[in-house]
């Protein structure tokens, strides 16, 4: 995971690999950190290669906890993978951001 700041003075999380029941524990971690000590968080999610059930938990724990702090956590960014984990699971409108994807990947399987 990589951080960097975004506009406004957001702090931009950038994940890749996958986000999965390996790596959910230290990104659990991070992501709770970041959250805690930023009022404003965006996760790109673009090049996350795998989204699993537990990944899932740890974006939907840190959607929470920044709701909780009065703070706030968007998704600005899904690779293929992300969507497709969301939308099975219907989770996309709970997240409340729009469902961004890459232009290139929208176009495999066209």
């Amino acid at each position: 995971m990589t951080k960097a700041k975004a506009a406004a003075g957001a702090e931009r999380l950038t994940l890749t690999g996958g986000l999965n029941i390996y790596s959910a524990p230290e990104i659990k971690l991070q992501l709770l950190q970041a959250v805690e000590s930023a009022a404003q968080v965006e996760l790109d999610l673009l090049k996350v290669e795998e989204l699993d059930t537990a990944g899932l938990q740890v974006l939907v724990l840190a959607k929470r906890e920044a709701i909780r702090l009065g703070h706030s956590l968007a998704i600005v960014a899904h690779s293929a993978e992300v969507q497709e984990t969301l939308d099975l699971c219907g989770m996309v409108g709970w997240f409340g951001d729009p469902l961004l994807v890459a232009a290139e990947q929208s176009s495999v399987g066209a």
